[in-house]
């Protein structure tokens, strides 16, 4: 948390939240997923390193850093699906509490999300291949049309009727 209020996370600690490598997040924020996810007015800029309790970092907002986990998830990373997934589960329960009045301690609201975390790997692991399953399809289609141009065609196309 800064002196304003607002809060940070490193982008070392972002990757690694999801088994990535902080190499992984810089390339994210400059590529056209982060400008799609964030907006086309999304700029990444060059951060400031700041200093927290003796550890200088470079900053990133929390918008960057779900934005990270997002895309992280719709590229099958099973370890950011399950924290997108365990997230927004918190964020409807605290909602759904807020709206009737349940009130829950921070012990058991971790304990949820750890639990939530905690769910079946083959569960994800299922869950990530279906979702990547459309990236494979378009990568065979891909792969079909150079071969296609390759041999002098067209693809898409019918071939000219023989004179």
């Amino acid at each position: 948390m800064l002196p304003d209020g607002s809060y940070k996370m490193s982008a070392t600690g972002a990757a690694q939240a999801v088994e990535k490598d902080e190499s992984n997040a810089r390339k994210f924020l400059r590529s056209k997923g982060a400008k799609s996810l964030m907006g086309e007015d999304y700029t990444p800029g060059k951060k400031s390193q700041i200093e927290v309790e003796a550890t200088r970092f470079t900053p990133l907002e929390l918008s960057e850093v779900s934005a990270f986990w997002l895309w992280e998830s719709h590229r099958g990373n099973k370890k950011a699906l399950a924290l997108c997934h365990a997230l927004m589960m918190e964020t409807l329960e605290r909602r759904f509490d807020s709206a009737f009045g349940v009130t829950r301690s921070e012990e058991e609201r971790q304990a949820r999300l750890t639990e939530r975390m905690d769910v079946s790997r083959e569960e994800f692991e299922a869950l990530a291949e279906s979702m990547a399953e459309p990236d494979i399809l378009r990568e065979h289609v891909s792969r079909l049309e150079a071969q296609v141009r390759r041999l002098g065609e067209e693809p898409l196309q019918l071939p000219a009727p023989e004179d």
